[in-house]
C-alpha cells in the first residue's frame, strides 16, 4: 500500500515521501495515528495544500521537545529493586518502570517515549533512549540498586 507520510517515521521517511508499506502497518499504525494518508490524487493535492501549515507544527512539537529534552539532561534515574546476591533481579525493569520514575521526578514524559534495548535484569549501571520527537532523543543515565529491606 503507498501512503504519504505527514511527519517523520524513523526508519521509513520523512514528511512528504510517498512509500510503500505493507496494508496492515498502514491501517493499523500510520493511518489511525495521523502520520500518513493512502496515496491517492486527491490525498497527494490535499497534503500539496497543506504542506506549509504541517511543517510549521512539526517545527512547533520539534521545538517543544527540544525544550523538554533540555529539562531532561540533567536527570538520572536510581531503581531500586529485589536482587539475588549475584545481582540478578527478581523481575525486571521495563520502559513503563522508568517512565513512572520521570514523572515521579517532575518531568511529564509521554507513554512509549521510553526506550530499552532489552529489559533491565541485574544490577548495574545503563543507558535508556527517550524519544521525544522523530528528531529528538536523549540518552538517560538508570542506576539499578539492590533493594534494602
Amino acid at each position: 500500500m503507498e501512503v504519504i507520510l505527514l511527519e517523520r517515521v524513523p526508519n521509513l521517511g520523512t514528511m512528504g515521501d510517498i512509500v510503500t508499506v505493507k496494508g496492515g502497518f498502514a491501517r493499523n499504525f500510520l493511518l489511525p495515528q495521523g502520520k500518513a494518508l493512502p496515496a491517492t490524487k486527491g490525498n497527494l493535492a490535499t497534503f500539496q495544500a497543506r504542506r506549509k501549515e504541517l511543517e510549521a507544527e512539526n517545527t512547533t512539537k520539534r521545538k517543544d521537545a527540544e525544550a523538554m529534552a533540555k529539562t531532561l539532561e540533567s536527570v538520572s534515574l536510581k531503581i531500586e529493586r529485589q536482587a539475588s546476591e549475584v545481582g540478578q533481579l527478581y523481575g525486571s525493569v521495563k520502559p513503563g518502570d522508568l517512565q513512572k520514575a520521570m514523572i515521579e521526578l517532575g518531568h511529564d514524559v509521554p507513554k512509549g517515549s521510553v526506550q530499552l534495548a532489552e529489559p533491565i535484569k541485574t544490577i548495574g549501571d545503563f543507558e535508556a533512549s527517550v524519544v521525544l520527537h522523530p528528531e529528538v532523543t536523549i540518552k538517560v543515565p538508570v542506576q539499578v540498586i539492590r533493594q534494602v529491606l
